[in-house]
C-alpha cells in the first residue's frame, strides 16, 4: 500500500541521510552508530529510527540515490552523443565521477560482497534490481547499433561484469584521482567496441550460443526482458533496443 511521506517528513528523512554519510566518511562505516547520526542530525534516536531502522538501511538509501543520479547523468551523456564509444564509456566513467569522495565507504561496504545473503552485499539477492538498472543502462547504450540478437541478451551482463571489476580496481587505484582506471575504462571500450564488429561474423554464432546457454545454466545472465522490465520500471518507458 502506498504511504503517503509529507515533504516535512522527506526533509526530515534527508537530514538523517545527509549526516549519516558524513559521518561514514569522516569516521568510517563502522565507527559511528545510529545514535552518534541521530545527534549529527539534530533529533533524537527514536526519531531517526522511525526514518531508518538500522544503518544498512541507510546504505541501502545511499544505494538507491547513487543508482538514480547515475541513470540521471548517462541518459543526459547519451543525449549528448551517437558515438557508440562515448556512449559504452559513459556509464563507467559517470560511475567513478558519482563515487569518487566514498571510495572508503565503498571499500568498508566491499566485505559484505562475500556473503551472498547480506542485504548490502552488492551481488546478492537484496540488490538484484540495483543490477538490472545498472544492465539496463548498458543495455541502453547499444541502441540503434545492429548487432546479433543473442549478443543484446550478454553484452549489457558482459559490460556489468567489467563495471564492477572496474569498482574494484578504482578502490586499490592511488593514482591521482584514480587516473588509472579511467585509463583501464578507455582500453577495455575499446576491446569492447571492436569485438562487436567480430560478434557480427557468423563463424562466432555458435560459440556465443554456447557462452549464454552456460552462464543461463548457471544463473549468471538474466533474461533481456528482465533487464528492460528493471529500465523501464523505472523510467515510464521500455529501451527501444533495435534488433539486429
Amino acid at each position: 500500500m502506498f504511504k503517503y511521506v509529507s515533504p516535512k517528513g522527506e526533509e526530515t528523512r534527508s537530514r538523517i541521510y545527509e549526516a549519516a554519510l558524513a559521518l561514514f566518511r569522516e569516521r568510517g562505516f563502522e565507527s559511528a552508530t545510529m545514535r552518534d547520526i541521530a545527534a549529527a542530525a539534530g533529533m533524537s534516536l527514536g526519531a531517526a529510527y522511525h526514518y531508518f531502522p538500522s544503518k544498512d538501511s541507510i546504505v541501502l538509501a545511499f544505494y538507491d540515490r547513487v543508482t538514480d543520479e547515475h541513470e540521471r547523468r548517462v541518459r543526459e551523456a547519451f543525449a549528448g552523443t551517437k558515438s557508440l564509444r562515448d556512449r559504452v564509456r559513459a556509464p563507467f566513467h559517470i560511475k567513478l565521477d558519482i563515487l569518487q569522495a566514498d571510495r572508503p565507504l565503498m571499500g568498508a561496504l566491499l566485505r559484505y560482497a562475500g556473503e551472498p545473503d547480506h542485504p548490502l552485499s552488492f551481488l546478492g539477492s537484496a540488490t538484484r534490481q540495483m543490477q538490472l538498472r545498472s544492465m539496463a543502462m548498458f543495455a541502453e547504450s547499444l541502441r540503434g547499433v545492429s548487432v546479433p540478437e543473442d549478443m543484446r541478451v550478454l553484452a549489457p551482463v558482459m559490460l556489468w561484469a567489467m563495471h564492477m571489476g572496474i569498482l574494484l580496481f578504482f578502490l586499490y587505484d592511488q593514482s591521482p584521482r584514480q587516473q588509472l582506471t579511467r585509463k583501464l575504462i578507455d582500453g577495455g571500450v575499446d576491446l569492447f567496441v571492436a569485438s562487436l564488429k567480430l560478434a557480427r561474423l557468423p563463424v562466432f554464432g555458435g560459440v556465443r550460443r554456447k557462452v549464454i546457454g552456460l552462464l543461463t545454466q548457471v544463473g549468471l545472465i538474466p533474461t533481456l526482458a528482465a533487464v528492460m522490465a528493471a529500465g523501464t520500471r523505472q523510467n515510464g518507458a521500455e529501451l527501444q533496443l533495435t534488433t539486429g
